[in-house]
């Protein structure tokens, strides 16, 4: 009895082991999606008054554990009883990913004038009604980004039982709601500490580091969405490269990188294109 016992504590670590090492494997196909889901979420839950700014995070938290409780039985039952239709939706989210960050791109570069006539016209709605539609937009995104999360995961361990399957994707979502969310709070805090510091400390070096930390938020804000529009045109790329025969062969002996993010970029370009021939045409 005392052998079975071990034995089954040996099969046991074995496949915490297992899972652990693909946990990390699916981290790192992951990273991007997680960058850009970070300064999504960073940017909603801040330009708030700041006793509504932890408020709001709390909703786009709940918002997001929904999300995974809704998107990880439909997964895993597909992987179990159709999985062939598992590559098909991850080449989906390819497009998305690519097509989402040639769109960041365009904005960046062209649409600066048309942001700031936005924000005027922001600035005119009511706290309330805004609040509302930001934490519904960011719910929306956070949906849309959990399914790529949990299909490329998904992808990494394809070829694995189904128990390891359910182990490695139920961690790496959980992880990912916890992890995008406890940074995005300490960010969206982190000027009200910085001002804290400012008006009660008396000594200058603690109030140039919360000076710091006031200037400090909006750029993490914009480098991580730069960060996050290079990740997903890279992992959408990667998507590509990997999972379309003729792709690859096209690329197989370029650098990992620079495949990845070039088939990214020629992909969201042409999405890109014919989204705005489209917008175009609907407006005429």
């Amino acid at each position: 009895m005392t052998s079975g016992i071990l034995s089954i504590l040996d099969d046991i670590a074995v496949l915490m082991d297992d899972v652990i090492i693909l946990s990390k494997a699916a981290t790192k196909k992951t990273v991007g999606i997680l960058a850009d889901d970070l300064a999504i979420n960073a940017d909603k839950a801040s330009g708030f008054v700041s006793n509504r700014e932890l408020p709001v995070l709390w909703k786009l938290t709940k918002g997001s554990f929904l999300n995974k409780l809704i998107i990880l039985p439909g997964i895993f039952l597909l992987s179990a009883y159709l999985p062939m239709v598992i590559i098909p939706i991850l080449i989906c989210g390819g497009v998305y990913l690519a097509f989402e960050g040639a769109l960041n791109i365009y904005k960046m570069l062209f649409n600066s004038k048309k942001k700031a006539a936005g924000l005027k016209e922001i600035s005119k709605i009511d706290s309330s009604v805004l609040e509302a539609k930001k934490v519904k937009s960011a719910i929306l995104i956070d949906f849309i980004l959990s399914i790529e999360i949990i299909i490329i995961t998904l992808g990494t361990v394809l070829d694995e039982p189904i128990s390891i399957q359910i182990s490695v994707v139920s961690i790496i979502a959980l992880l990912s709601t916890i992890g995008v969310y406890s940074f995005v709070a300490l960010l969206v805090r982190m000027d009200d500490a910085g001002y804290r510091l400012v008006s009660v400390s008396e000594k200058i070096i603690i109030k140039n580091f919360g000076m710091f930390l006031i200037r400090s938020l909006p750029k993490i804000i914009r480098l991580l969405k730069v960060v996050g529009t290079l990740a997903m045109i890279l992992v959408g790329g990667g998507i590509f490269v990997h999972n379309i025969e003729e792709i690859h062969q096209l690329v197989y002996s370029w650098p990992k990188y620079l495949s990845d993010f070039t088939v990214g970029l020629a992909f969201g370009t042409v999405f890109l294109g014919i989204f705005l021939f489209f917008k175009k045409l609907s407006f005429k």
